[in-house]
């Protein structure tokens, strides 16, 4: 399977979660409800992952925050469930698998996403 993307991204947890304080809305425009529940440590790295995601898939306009979606398997393994525009993009690029890792330690967190056709 050939990597078709490649992003990465990194949130620092302070700005993060002040961004979140100073702006009424940005929980709910950001996140599905069902990630918006999360502690701000958790929020960052869905943030990141987002972020990178939006970079493997070239970083087009017209992405919807809430059509990628952070969600954690039985195991505590992140996984990217995607829908609407980002589904689009990533099925235009040929994208068959979404591998994510999240991380976050030391006030940072972060995000990797591979695309593989």
């Amino acid at each position: 399977m050939p990597v078709i993307g490649v992003g990465i991204d990194v949130c620092d947890l302070d700005r993060f979660a002040a961004s979140l304080e100073r702006t009424p809305g940005l929980r709910e425009r950001l996140f599905t409800p069902a990630e918006a529940v999360r502690g701000t440590a958790s929020l960052a790295a869905r943030f990141a992952a987002k972020e990178a995601l939006a970079k493997a898939l070239g970083a087009p306009a017209g992405l919807e925050w809430h059509d990628a979606e952070v969600v954690s398997e039985e195991s505590g393994r992140p996984r990217l469930e995607l829908r609407g525009t980002v589904l689009a993009r990533a099925r235009a690029l040929g994208a068959e698998h979404v591998h994510v890792s999240l991380s976050h330690d030391a006030g940072i967190a972060s995000a990797v996403v591979v695309l593989e056709s």
